[in-house]
């Protein structure tokens, strides 16, 4: 089938690309865009050439499939300056999004006419790469510095109606976008053209660029590719065109050949993957049009918004009367900040609360298809729940656990029916973060599994299938990260150094401002603390953690954490009566006990098959506990390091290799 066709209407040339599912740019439309352009300047019937694409989009960015491969002619670049060159007036029609190299075509059109739904984008920075065939150079002479490096810089879309205020279209077409646009290209004929790369680029103040810098700092720290954008923006405002743009060019082959670039174009495959598996093929999932949650708390208001919000219905069950207007008004109070915030309108808020139903009777369960416990964290509690759903549900409901760490196995056993019982983990809060451990019971039908994956694209989740092992993927590693630095800060290492290294690297919070967030009282008592772990004695003496003021840190009344002089002298007191030899620990071997640590029950977790691929556990741990996408997830990041590197540095630090990190070693050596 042909990629393209060149036809003439009313003095009008018209490109249609059709290059399925997203008209990207392959080497085939690069030639065909070239080669029309090229025809249409000897053609005296046209005086003017749209280019338009089949399909539900305009070009949507580069060929995934070429990515690491040999480049082939025509390059973009040559392209898009012959685009510049035409003396007949060229306009993009744009439907879709027309997103990084697409945009970058569009750039180089005299004109661009969209739809109102389009979208307009250069989201190369979350590839860890920047726009490389003079999208640095053109963007900034249409929308101005601050708005170029703005758009560059996040990567995020702009509407074709915010694209029109800013000049960026010239034009929103009606319900006929190629009549539309070729009407508006035969009104441009004839009349002189300016190349893109011949506008003045708008008056910006000096300081732009560092401001725009100084202004992002936290949200940029790490990333190689917004600092490499700025400098190309910022070429384009001090040097003559030609120099700018291989300037452009010089800094987008760094970040190509760079890791950054390797590790999120991993994530970017790996997070599509996670939903793929070949033994669900053909099996069709349940419908789910109504779902109970019981559990009123932070964990089961936050998932039950997650549905609310997408027009499923959601029947909110609590034991007492307080607890559940509670957890109402935690919904109620939710929503209404999306509307605030822009994310959810007023209409779709009124509509997702009036498909919550409150209750206080269990028997209120039975109409609905799926049933998630959103209980407190004890067997004893989430049997007794599912030992309910199994006396209310329907025949063919799910039965669903949010344990974070408990056997799935022994939870759907009191429910009585395991082959309908899965481990939904959502992670808190719920209806923010984008990570669902989808955990497989022994018995859990298939057509239960197909069910689990298809509501979490539903509901806009990040879905990973693991096993049943305690703490599934995320958390049984998290453990082992949590034991290793409290290990260490009794043997004399400072928390706070423990803390700065791992969000040095790039985490958002260490284990310890983790800990005093989350409540260092968790699963503690003072009838039974015995003054036997730090975290025992921490409690014992009043430091609880964020909710109390003081834990690991001391907190003000904001909440900014302090070094404390006495959490110090607790922790020094336990390693004097324990009788432990203290040390200093250097920044690379915190980094070793905490983090390859890590990887190591990693490679364990994947050879006891409770995670399919290394990639999924980059993808738990990258949207479920922020490790920095830029390094590719704790496996990757191990992969690229050296597995060989990994283990000889945990045996530096006295821990010896697992036989599985050992295998990955000697798999990579070859």
């Amino acid at each position: 089938m042909p990629i393209s066709s060149l036809t003439v209407t009313d003095g009008v040339a018209v490109l249609l690309l059709d290059n399925p599912p997203v008209n990207a740019l392959s080497q085939a439309v690069r030639a065909a865009i070239l080669g029309a352009v090229r025809e249409v300047a000897g053609m005296d019937e046209a005086r003017a050439l749209v280019i338009a694409c089949a399909g539900k989009t305009f070009i949507a960015g580069a060929d995934i499939k070429e990515f690491g491969a040999a480049p082939t002619e025509p390059f973009l670049p040559e392209v898009i300056e012959a685009l510049q060159d035409s003396v007949k007036p060229v306009v993009a029609a744009l439907h879709g999004t027309a997103l990084g190299g697409g945009l970058e075509v569009a750039l180089a059109c005299h004109y661009r006419v969209a739809l109102p739904s389009a979208k307009l984008g250069l989201p190369e920075v979350k590839l860890g790469l920047m726009p490389g065939s003079r999208g640095t150079q053109l963007l900034p002479r249409i929308v101005g510095v601050d708005k170029a490096l703005e758009m560059i810089a996040f990567g995020n879309p702009v509407g074709a109606k915010d694209a029109l205020a800013l000049g960026l279209v010239d034009a929103l077409a009606g319900d006929d976008l190629l009549a539309d646009t070729v009407a508006f290209a035969a009104s441009a004929a004839g009349k002189p053209v300016t190349a893109t790369r011949e506008r003045a680029i708008p008056a910006f103040a000096p300081e732009a660029f560092d401001q725009f810098m100084a202004k992002n700092a936290r949200k940029l720290r790490g990333l190689d590719a917004p600092p490499a954008i700025v400098a190309a923006v910022k070429a384009a405002t001090e040097l003559p065109y030609p120099q700018a743009a291989a300037k452009e060019r010089e800094l987008f082959l760094a970040l190509r050949e760079g890791p950054q670039s390797a590790a999120l174009r991993h994530v970017f495959a790996a997070e599509r993957g996670t939903a793929k598996l070949p033994e669900l093929d053909g099996i069709s999932p349940r419908p789910v049009n109504a779902v109970g949650v019981v559990g009123a708390g932070t964990m089961g208001t936050g998932i039950a918004i997650n549905f609310l919000l997408r027009g499923i219905g959601v029947t909110l069950v609590e034991q007492a009367a307080e607890n559940l207007e509670r957890g109402v008004q935690t919904i109620r109070k939710n929503i209404a900040g999306n509307v605030a915030s822009g994310r959810t309108t007023q209409e779709a808020g009124d509509r997702a609360l009036a498909l919550l139903t409150p209750t206080l009777d269990y028997a209120d369960l039975g109409a609905a298809d799926l049933l998630i416990e959103a209980a407190f964290e004890t067997m004893e509690v989430k049997t007794a729940v599912f030992k309910r759903f199994g006396e209310v549900a329907k025949a063919g409901a799910i039965l669903a656990t949010n344990t974070s760490y408990l056997d799935v196995d022994a939870i759907a056993a009191a429910g009585g029916r395991p082959a309908d019982t899965v481990g939904l983990h959502f992670f808190s809060p719920a209806n923010i973060m984008k990570l669902l451990e989808i955990v497989r019971g022994s018995e859990t039908a298939p057509d239960v599994l197909a069910t689990a994956l298809d509501l979490a694209k539903r509901i806009g989740k990040v879905p990973v299938v693991s096993g049943n092992a305690y703490g599934f993927i995320g958390n049984r590693m998290l453990a082992v990260r949590r034991r290793e630095a409290e290990a260490m800060i009794a043997e004399g290492a400072s928390p706070y150094d423990i803390d700065r290294v791992i969000e040095g690297f790039g985490l958002p919070m260490g284990p310890f401002k983790i800990g005093d967030l989350a409540g260092l009282d968790l699963g503690w008592s003072a009838e039974t603390s015995t003054g036997s772990t730090i975290r025992e004695r921490l409690n014992e003496a009043g430091r609880r953690g964020q909710k109390t003021g003081k834990g690991f840190y001391d907190y003000d009344e904001n909440r900014r954490p302090s070094p404390s002089d006495e959490a110090l002298a607790i922790i020094a007191g336990y390693a004097k009566d324990k009788g432990l030899p203290q040390k200093s620990f250097t920044d690379q071997e915190i980094f070793a006990r905490a983090v390859w640590s890590m990887v190591d029950e990693g490679a364990q977790i994947l050879a006891e098959g409770i995670a399919r691929s290394a990639a999924d556990i980059d993808v738990v741990w990258l949207n479920g506990y922020g490790w920095p996408a830029y390094t590719g997830g704790p496996m990757f990041h191990a992969a690229q390091a050296g597995y060989n590197r990994v283990a000889s540095e945990l045996q530096g630090v006295g821990i010896e290799p697992s036989k599985a990190l050992l295998e990955l070693a000697a798999q990579q050596a070859g």
